[in-house]
């Protein structure tokens, strides 16, 4: 396999950015899950751009933290939204694992998904709002973080253990593709890059940085958990809840403190 498959995997599948896919084997879904970290940091870093340009520009932090929350929207086409919906449809309908999967394919939203994403939107638009009204620093390290963390969530989703809901789709492809040993090396150096992020703000930034991100991929590891038993496994539109879940988390957490 060649070096660049990861990227391409990672880049291709996960943002709009102009990366072709040229392999779609397990070894290189492998490879793209490992680099779904590295698209985060475009994705998150490109919308702490967008904030900090709206704030320069002389923008309240509220509008800031809009313009910065829509980046990662618009940079996956919605994807990870669409999936965060899906699977609010799905596990809101109560009903057995094959009817909800059926729901989650579904073009439309349903009421669940409709306040799933509103609630979510807003949540991390106020966070990032209050975040930014501390300081230009603190928000926008907490909008790279989360971008961050939402793809570090991803890669946690795919480790060996972790069954496919369907035999198809982008979850068939990449589920149990990350062994336990490189996932749980990926969760400590998560928290690691969340203690720097917040090192500039001193120790106790740091240790709070860092806490952050734990929470938040508690919060996806807890979500995963209950997808897994009412679904019998993960989907795509699973790992687009995962990710907005992760991403809310560590704003949300950030706010504290």
């Amino acid at each position: 396999m060649s070096t660049i498959d990861g990227p391409r995997f990672a880049f291709g599948t996960l943002t709009v950015l102009p990366v072709r896919v040229t392999r779609w084997d397990r070894t290189a879904a492998r490879a793209g899950m490992l680099w779904a970290p590295a698209a985060g940091l475009v994705v998150g870093g490109a919308a702490a751009v967008v904030g900090g340009l709206f704030l320069l520009a002389g923008a309240a932090p509220l509008l800031a933290a809009v313009a910065a929350v829509a980046v990662p929207a618009v940079l996956t086409r919605g994807l990870h939204l669409d999936g965060l919906a899906d699977t609010a449809d799905g596990l809101g309908s109560g009903r057995p694992a094959e009817d909800a999967l059926r729901i989650m394919k579904r073009s439309d939203i349903g009421p669940f998904g409709v306040v799933t994403l509103l609630l979510v939107l807003l949540g991390q638009t106020a966070a990032v709002a209050a975040l930014y009204e501390t300081g230009w620093a603190r928000g926008t390290a907490a909008v790279v973080l989360s971008g961050v963390t939402a793809r570090i969530a991803l890669t946690l989703a795919c480790r060996t253990g972790v069954p496919p809901a369907r035999p198809d789709g982008l979850g068939a492809a990449v589920a149990g593709t990350v062994s336990v040993r490189a996932a749980a090396l990926v969760a400590v150096l998560a928290c690691a890059a969340g203690a720097a992020a917040g090192a500039p703000f001193g120790p106790a930034g740091a240790v709070h940085h860092a806490l952050a991100v734990l929470a938040a991929l508690v919060c996806a590891h807890a979500l995963l958990r209950h997808c897994v038993r009412r679904f019998g496994g993960v989907t795509g539109d699973v790992f687009g809840a995962l990710a907005e879940t992760a991403a809310t988390a560590v704003v949300v957490v950030l706010t504290f403190g």
